[in-house]
């Protein structure tokens, strides 16, 4: 598996890192299926804890299809990241390209003051080495 390209933003003083891969071992081309893995870093450079609620996703494929994906958590979970601490987790997805990119947000809760934010996760692009030349 190699990594292909990283991302990073911050919002709210969360930062967010994406690292993608071609998933070629799980892809099948020729029946149009493409698997991209996804590890993301969630660290919390704030001075409060932040109960991440749900997720938001715009998967756009290279013919400009576009999936949303709304959920509770992610991957099964709903962790609280304390100040100066990170949570990670991987997952995945299936393109019919071989291409595409994904962004969106996730929503938090700050333990203390109670409020929500939209922390942003950067747009990063689903694309096998082989079509970065």
């Amino acid at each position: 598996m190699d990594s292909i390209l990283n991302y990073t933003l911050t919002t709210y003083n969360v930062k967010i890192s994406v690292e993608t891969n071609y998933e070629e071992h799980m892809s099948e081309p020729e029946e149009r299926i493409h698997v991209f893995s996804y590890d993301i870093l969630i660290e919390n450079f704030g001075d409060e804890a932040l109960h991440l609620l749900s997720r938001h996703w715009d998967v756009i494929d290279s013919l400009g299809l576009n999936h949303e994906v709304d959920g509770e958590g992610v991957v099964g979970e709903k962790p609280v990241i304390l100040p100066g601490d990170s949570y990670a987790y991987s997952s995945w997805c299936r393109l019919t390209t071989d291409a595409g990119k994904m962004s969106g947000n996730y929503t938090m809760r700050g333990l203390s003051t109670d409020r929500i934010i939209q922390v942003k996760i950067p747009e990063f692009l689903l694309i096998p080495k082989y079509r970065m030349s």
